[in-house]
């Protein structure tokens, strides 16, 4: 069971990897420009999540998916962030079933892995959360505000 929820929990971080990093690309204008240096950067670091997902389940005798869940884009900046705050809350919740199997199963590694890894997906919901707040609805252009939410939010990332 632990085995396969591991190796869903690899699908989802490659799933918003690629995603995040597509739109870190294709994502132009000011209000890309507001947020795609953050995009890259989670980006990066769902990428870390999946190898590390994988070599424990490697570990424990398992063999990593290479194939991502739904990889989804957007067509507004609205739609994206939107999109990428439910992905990490549905990630949150199922990461912490991970820590509570791991933890009943007395796999005190993974359950750690887990923890650890949790604190980062609290960190990128927050972020997309926050410069959601700051995109306006109308024409999904960023307030001017964002730059400087932005720049916290890095600073705090950093």
């Amino acid at each position: 069971m632990l085995n396969d929820m591991l190796n869903k929990a690899i699908a989802m971080e490659l799933q918003v990897s690629i995603q995040y990093m597509w739109q870190h690309v294709l994502w132009s204008g000011v209000s890309g420009f507001a947020v795609k240096d953050e995009l890259r950067k989670i980006a990066i670091e769902e990428m870390r999540h999946a190898e590390d997902i994988a070599e424990r389940l490697v570990y424990l005798g398992g063999y990593p998916t290479t194939v991502p869940a739904p990889i989804f884009i957007g067509e507004s900046l609205r739609d994206m962030l939107e999109r990428d705050a439910r992905d990490e809350e549905v990630t949150i919740a199922f990461y912490k079933k991970i820590i509570e199997v791991a933890r009943s199963e007395n796999d005190l590694v993974t359950a750690n892995l887990f923890v650890h890894i949790l604190s980062d997906e609290e960190r990128h919901h927050d972020t997309f959360i926050t410069l959601l707040e700051d995109v306006e609805v109308e024409g999904g252009q960023v307030l001017a505000m964002v730059r400087a939410r932005l720049v916290n939010v890095i600073k705090r990332l950093g």
